[in-house]
């Protein structure tokens, strides 16, 4: 064997608490907090989702989706945090549907977090590439095609997942926080000063009647897109300080954190422009081909023109703490899945510093292989690379989020370990129902998500469920050879 990597099956003479498993105390409630917050990558889902929602949905309305959305997320929560005092498990989503749904299910599940997780990352690949290319191309007159970059950036994130779990909680923190600085600085000094030209404006945006205008389904559908990876709680249980202690909290700090954050940004967004101005603001960035100036050009305002330079460079380092999060959240399922012996054994493989290289690897091909075909036939990184697999990737994951839900209330029906009716019960039903309509409303509004045709966005929609199908079915076969053996 090699000596750089551990084999996870144990041996005979191994300490049993190293044998196959991923660094244990490497990280606390802030440093899984700052992977959650890579994950939802602010800046970017500020300046990409805020323009949208509220120039297509509801206007002035669209910061209440993500309260909405925050709180339908929050419901979800309480039953994923009542699990994973439970089950402690790198693959989280698989592990927790699998305990409630049984393993066929879980390993369809597991099959559709990858598809998620990875859809995503490949997502921002294809805004990063598009991001950085036209950055190095105005301050340094050097003009490369966007999937050069994209395709250096898989390497140095190789890197720093090989590299060790706190390796990249430090690299994301610097990111995270410059990105949460300047956007919560620019709101708070908003709020201060009593809002824009019309005021804070409270009630054109809170009360039911803005939040019903329009097309609310597509605020609320942007906004979900901007909570995804919250749940990357879960998968680092395994290296997080006393994990039954530590994912609760990171959990609910997050889902809190970014909701709040959110939901204030863009509300401080919409008051700046004032709420009878705000969707036309909007309507125009995006007929400009540049959504970002809605949100730059209120905060350039507000501190100056050298926002001007700095902003599409955190949009840019946003993006890859984004990427490099995905990467650790899609290894880690790879690594766990391997453990189960649903796939082969060499992705169990760590290095010294116990993190999963091998399944790295394997998720950074699966990057090259999902980017390069948009490359290769010259196709916009922006309007289809991104935009295609962002609707997979929500689409893939509310999915998950409501077999979560389903899972554990059958679970602690049947094991009773934990008899609290909210937390087992009622939280995980009220969860489920919200994250159904939040369904309902993506594929009634998919194709609007990823700004293509109807029957693209048929075949997009139709890939997570056959991915459901051919994990669970792949599963049973194998589940069965071991059977006969």
């Amino acid at each position: 064997m090699d000596s750089q990597t551990v084999d996870a099956a144990p041996r005979t003479g191994q300490d049993p608490r190293t044998a196959g498993s991923l660094k244990r105390n490497a990280l606390g409630v802030l440093g899984i907090l700052f992977f959650v917050l890579s994950a939802q990558a602010p800046l970017t889902g500020i300046a990409g989702a805020v323009p949208i929602a509220v120039a297509l949905g509801n206007g002035p309305g669209a910061p209440a989706a993500y309260a909405i959305t925050g709180a339908v997320i929050l419901l979800f929560s309480v039953g994923f945090v009542a699990m994973g005092r439970h089950v402690v498990d790198a693959g989280a989503f698989y592990a927790y549907i699998g305990k409630g749904l049984g393993r066929t299910t879980g390993s369809g599940s597991a099959a559709v977090a990858l598809l998620a997780y990875c859809a995503v990352q490949a997502a921002m690949y294809g805004l990063y590439g598009a991001t950085v290319s036209g950055l190095v191309a105005h301050y340094a007159g050097v003009h490369l095609a966007w999937w050069v970059w994209a395709l250096v950036t898989m390497a140095v994130v190789q890197v720093l997942g090989a590299a060790g779990i706190e390796i990249g909680a430090k690299v994301l923190a610097v990111f995270v926080l410059a990105e949460f600085t300047i956007l919560l600085a620019f709101a708070l000094v908003t709020f201060v000063k009593g809002g824009g030209p019309e005021g804070l404006g409270a009630a054109s945006t809170f009360s039911p009647s803005a939040v019903l205008q329009g097309a609310p389904g597509v605020a609320l559908m942007f906004a979900v897109a901007s909570m995804f990876g919250f749940e990357a709680t879960a998968i680092y249980g395994e290296e997080a300080r006393d994990p039954r202690r530590t994912v609760p909290r990171a959990t609910y700090l997050s889902v809190v954190v970014v909701t709040g954050f959110f939901a204030f940004t863009s509300w401080m967004l919409v008051s700046a422009y004032g709420a009878s101005h705000v969707t036309g603001a909007a309507g125009r960035a995006l007929a400009g081909g540049d959504s970002t100036v809605f949100v730059f050009a209120p905060i350039a305002a507000q501190f100056g023109g050298w926002v001007d330079d700095v902003l599409p460079v955190l949009l840019g380092t946003s993006l890859f703490a984004g990427v490099l999060a995905f990467h650790n959240s899609a290894n880690r399922y790879l690594f766990s899945l391997s453990r189960e012996g649903l796939l082969p054994r060499g992705l169990r493989s760590l290095n010294r510093r116990h993190s999963p290289w091998a399944a790295g690897l394997v998720q950074t091909a699966i990057a090259v292989l999902l980017v390069m075909p948009f490359a290769l036939t010259g196709k916009d990184p922006v309007l289809t690379l991104f935009s295609w697999f962002s609707g997979v990737g929500v689409l893939a994951c509310m999915l998950l989020y409501f077999l979560t839900c389903a899972s554990v209330i059958v679970f602690f029906r049947r094991e009773r370990l934990d008899t609290r009716l909210w937390n087992t019960v009622i939280a995980p039903a009220l969860g489920a129902l919200g994250i159904a309509g939040a369904i309902w409303l993506i594929l009634a509004n998919f194709t609007t998500l990823i700004g293509g045709e109807a029957s693209t966005a048929t075949w997009l929609a139709l890939s997570v469920p056959a991915v459901l199908l051919t994990g669970a079915a792949a599963a049973r076969l194998v589940h069965a050879r071991s059977a006969a053996r």
